[in-house]
């Protein structure tokens, strides 16, 4: 018969030995799988034929500017954003529609600093008002950029029912980006029949030569997904890098915007909201050895290995590597927002700003804690214990919640880690196999619904 004490050490070293080193592999997969499922087509920059050095000239060149046409790619992408991918404004090719759908992103983006901070404020003060103890930081920042978006595109506060569209929305397709889960599209296309709806209702004139479900959609994809998800999870990046780390918290807490901005541009460095960007080459280009990157070709820029590149010791946390002082940030491998020349970040004037406010209203109101893994994929939406300034942090009942966080985090890291292995590899052959995005090119046909 087992003793107690031998059943306690079978636990533990069950409990000790799980392999933790499986989330990594299934990152890395990934990667892999991005960058190679164009065959001989793609590219990875940086990579043997284009090294760190030319990230940013190859980046910018004007060939460098196809999006969606011509790549397997693509397909993956459409397959992941329907409905609508070929209104998300990310994905639509370079020319006239896409130019006329830029301009009034940035034109509903284009709002006065105070307001934007005011916005943010309150929207991060009202999700902060009930929510202490252990929170999913991107789930319980949804809502936050939810109502953000909401009124930047009505110009009037958020109703519940709209937020829970739209949080609905976005956490679908993100969940479905990182192969965690299955496409639920009467979410999403529930969604769309609100914003066709109350389409009169947009503050700003809408791109003309659009059908009403095209405009929906379009608002769909840059401000009720993108514009959702990425802040979300840009900021519960920064956050679990301050739960991390707590001497950067206290003196983040303590310190001036600067700081909080080095903070910022730090784990955006280290955690970049892009993994690979895929571009098409619309033309030759030339490079400096003589050789060519021939016209078609899929250019997958890696951010992250860009980000890595040219900094001692890379893996390390460290905002004072944006200190005054150091480097210009003009010479630092870090483009956060992408690069002028191709396809800007629109947010990337109103982003920082509001992040810096969200991150100081949750400084004010909490510390944070975390033991859980921290990656750039952030699949287990950034556990966080968050607990009241002015309360005991210390206690043996703190400890053994930090504890219960750990172990939780790498049991659900190791079944996820499986479920993301099953899930997407049966999403890439959907994708694969459905073609919404050559469909669309070859037979002028706008994706099936569900596509």
């Amino acid at each position: 018969m087992l003793t107690a004490a031998a059943v306690a050490v079978a636990v533990a070293a069950l409990l000790i030995g799980f392999p933790r080193w499986l989330p990594g592999r299934v990152v890395a997969l990934r990667g892999w799988v991005f960058t190679r499922i164009n065959g001989d087509e793609s590219i990875p920059v940086p990579g043997e034929l284009i090294g760190v050095d030319r990230f940013r000239e190859v980046y910018s060149h004007p060939a460098a500017s196809g999006r969606s046409r011509g790549a397997a790619l693509s397909d993956l992408f459409w397959y992941w954003l329907s409905p609508g991918p070929e209104m998300h404004q990310e994905h639509l090719e370079a020319g006239e529609r896409y130019d006329a759908v830029a301009l009034v992103t940035r034109r509903i983006m284009s709002v006065p600093r105070t307001r934007a901070e005011e916005l943010t404020r309150r929207c991060v003060t009202r999700a902060l008002r009930d929510r202490r103890g252990m929170v999913r930081l991107r789930d319980m920042l949804m809502p936050v950029w939810a109502e953000f978006s909401y009124e930047l595109v009505f110009g009037e506060p958020c109703p519940p029912h709209a937020r829970d569209l739209i949080v609905g929305n976005a956490d679908d397709v993100v969940t479905t980006l990182k192969f965690c889960g299955l496409r639920h599209m009467d979410r999403r296309e529930r969604l769309t029949a609100y914003l066709v709806e109350s389409l009169p209702r947009v503050r700003h004139e809408l791109p003309a030569g659009l059908t009403a479900r095209e405009r929906a959609l379009y608002l769909q994809g840059a401000f009720f997904n993108t514009a959702v998800v990425q802040m979300s999870e840009a900021v519960a990046h920064v956050l679990m890098a301050l739960a991390r780390h707590p001497d950067v918290q206290d003196r983040a807490r303590d310190g001036d915007d600067r700081y909080l901005d080095q903070v910022v541009s730090e784990t955006l460095r280290l955690y970049p909201l892009f993994g690979i960007a895929h571009r098409i080459t619309t033309g030759d280009i030339p490079l400096g050895d003589g050789g060519t990157i021939p016209a078609g070709s899929v250019l997958c820029f890696d951010y992250p290995a860009f980000h890595r590149a040219g900094f001692p010791d890379p893996e390390r946390f460290d905002p004072g590597r944006f200190a005054p002082g150091h480097a210009p940030r003009r010479e630092l491998n870090h483009i956060p927002f992408g690069m002028p020349a191709n396809r800007p970040c629109p947010a990337a004037r109103l982003a920082p700003l509001a992040m810096r406010v969200a991150v100081r209203e949750t400084l004010r109101a909490c510390r944070l804690d975390s033991t859980a893994s921290h990656t750039r994929s952030l699949p287990n939406r950034g556990p966080c214990l968050l607990t009241p300034l002015g309360a005991a942090r210390r206690g043996p009942v703190r400890r053994l919640t930090l504890l219960y966080m750990w172990f939780r985090d790498g049991w659900e890291d190791l079944w996820r880690s499986l479920v993301q292995l099953v899930l997407g590899t049966y999403m890439v052959w959907d994708a694969h196999r459905s073609r919404p995005c050559e469909r669309h090119f070859s037979g002028g046909l706008t994706p099936r619904a569900g596509e």
